[in-house]
């Protein structure tokens, strides 16, 4: 055994780098808006809408336009230049983003960054989980001119002329409706996916099955209740805090298509050599997913019903090729490493979108070829 005096220095290294890694993976929660009264869900009243929520609705997979995304109110155009004015405000999170009014009273939050994965895995995500029917807040790839902006928001308030130029960067336009909450960003965590009542949706065990499959296979690694969200659809209100058909959908899909770990890093998440070389699950046999949980996590290695695996697998058999290549061109990931690091000059070259279609194609059949114990 090590001399006390050569133990110690080792110890407190190990101690303090889980403090930190804890800090970075927590800072996700440092925002926590408050509920008045009269918007506050009871424990039961949330119960109850998380066991008659709908996970997923039918969409026309073939006819979707992956490139062009959910045409909607406030859709942008594929890279589209966006001009908006700056509005300093204290963001959540650790990703890089800032807010702005593209008009008087109409303000946006750009992710930024080509160095920033959640720019391009939450178009990523939200755009494969809307296509597939599971609802999803809507994220368009864009080009920002900010009049006002600092250099770089997150991080220094040095100014850089009366305008800026973000590219790439993202803009996200929240799905229409009213968060259904007991108290403020309280979300809801994976296992009361099993919370299902005699009210929920026709097969909505292997709907949150797949869900829950799906999650892992794109690698969602920061799960923590408060990225997902119980949510009453726009038009579905009854009085304040009731709601006809609730919705359980997952609201922060940034930190995807890599490796899912304990400190969700940046550098892990939209990584094509990674993402690729992940298998779609644990253990085969049980139909165990593999999703490595994190520290703030509610979601680590789902084991999969038959019902939910075959959910999925007839969903994603949809997606044509062309399709494909859509979703991640419009994701630009090729403006993205091919083997993100922390240091720019140890990143690998630029991904491929050919190579990007080819890993999620083999990561499919792992799914659609699999047979799960019943």
């Amino acid at each position: 055994m090590a001399p006390r005096d050569q133990r110690e220095p080792s110890l407190a290294l190990r101690a303090a780098a889980v403090l930190v890694g804890l800090s970075l993976a927590l800072g996700g929660c440092a925002h926590v808006k408050t509920l008045s009264p009269g918007e506050a869900l009871t424990p039961q009243e949330r119960l109850e809408a998380i066991r008659r929520a709908e996970v997923w609705s039918h969409t026309d997979i073939r006819s979707l336009d992956l490139k062009a995304g959910p045409d909607a109110a406030g859709a942008f155009a594929p890279n589209e230049s966006v001009t908006c004015e700056y509005r300093e405000k204290e963001p959540s999170g650790h990703s890089p983003k800032f807010a702005c009014e593209t008009s008087p009273g109409h303000e946006v939050k750009v992710k930024y960054g080509p160095r920033n994965a959640e720019v391009f895995g939450e178009v990523l995500s939200t755009r494969l989980f809307w296509a597939l029917g599971f609802p999803a807040d809507r994220m368009y790839p864009v080009r920002v001119r900010c009049h006002g902006c600092p250099k770089d928001p997150s991080h220094s308030p040095e100014m850089a002329g009366k305008v800026v130029v973000f590219d790439p960067a993202a803009i996200e336009r929240k799905l229409p409706g009213r968060a259904m909450e007991s108290k403020g960003d309280s979300g809801w965590k994976w296992s009361e996916l099993g919370e299902i009542g005699p009210e929920s949706p026709s097969g909505a065990r292997a709907q949150r099955d797949g869900l829950k499959l799906l999650a892992a296979f794109v690698q969602h690694t920061d799960s923590k209740a408060a990225n997902q969200r119980l949510l009453c659809p726009e038009g579905q209100e009854v009085g304040r805090t009731g709601c006809r058909r609730p919705v359980l959908m997952v609201n922060d899909l940034g930190l995807t298509f890599g490796h899912a770990g304990l400190l969700n890093k940046n550098k892990d998440s939209v990584d094509l050599s990674t993402w690729a070389q992940v298998p779609v699950w644990k253990d085969a046999a049980r139909c165990v997913a593999e999703l490595s949980g994190s520290l703030t996590g509610s979601l680590s290695n789902p084991k999969i019903s038959e019902a939910g695996r075959a959910f999925l697998a007839g969903l994603l058999a949809q997606l044509t090729d062309a399709q494909l290549r859509d979703l991640f061109e419009s994701a630009r990931v090729k403006r993205r490493s091919s083997e993100p690091s922390g240091d720019p000059a140890k990143d690998g070259p630029p991904a491929r979108v050919d190579a990007w279609v080819t890993a999620f194609k083999l990561k499919r059949a792992q799914i659609v070829d699999q047979r799960c114990p019943e």
